[in-house]
């Protein structure tokens, strides 16, 4: 509809392969941009440099940044960019990714020079998952904790399917396992949809 606000959607893929995360992320972006006209950007976890936040508190101190220079420091502008974010991890032993907790763990850098940087945007989360119960669920909790900490809003799909995100099981079949899971695709657009109604809400409110 031509009266609601065009938004800006972050796609994030904590996988440091480019197999079922990256296109569980990129569907999601597909069907935000072809379904409701958002503009789209990604990163990719995979092949990037990205160390683990030290706690050395230079952030706290300098208020300029973290004191790693890496491959982070490019996601941090379309983090601001982005008025929703959707974050995909694989599930590793039960829970996200370390890729996907390293990116969180660094946002520290520049909510401690701007604690109210992320005020307000929407978050949502997906898990794959090579079982179908394989801890899907607790690392999409993990991401949602990181959003309430953030001051962001949190959103799924909703009940009956769609609960706390977008769940797939790949059947450790990679990009093709997880195009093959309805479900989870089912799953994925349902929050989807919640993602942009949501952020077209609060971005009318902020404008009038």
């Amino acid at each position: 509809m031509s009266d609601r606000p065009k938004i800006r959607l972050l796609g994030i893929s904590g996988s440091p392969r480019k197999k079922s995360t990256d296109y569980v992320v990129k569907e999601a972006l597909k069907y935000a941009e072809e379904e409701f006209g958002v503009e789209i950007d990604y990163f990719s976890a995979s092949g990037k440099k990205m160390n683990f936040c030290i706690h050395c508190d230079y952030c706290i101190r300098n208020k300029q940044g973290c004191v790693h220079k890496d491959d982070i420091v490019e996601l941090y502008d379309k983090m601001m960019w982005a008025d929703a974010w959707i974050i995909g991890t694989p599930v590793y032993q039960g829970t996200l990714s370390a890729q996907t907790k390293t990116i969180m763990d660094r946002c520290r850098a520049i909510v401690a020079r701007d604690p109210k940087v992320f005020l307000n945007k929407v978050g949502a989360a997906a898990a794959v998952g090579g079982d179908r119960v394989g801890g899907q669920e607790p690392a999409i909790q993990t991401i949602h904790n990181f959003y309430v900490i953030s001051e962001m809003i949190p959103v799924a799909g909703g009940s009956f399917g769609s609960n706390l995100g977008g769940t797939f099981w790949s059947h450790d079949k990679g990009a093709e396992g997880a195009a093959e899971d309805s479900e989870g695709l089912r799953s994925l657009r349902r929050t989807m949809k919640k993602v942009i109604t949501t952020a077209q809400m609060i971005k009318k409110m902020e404008e009038e």
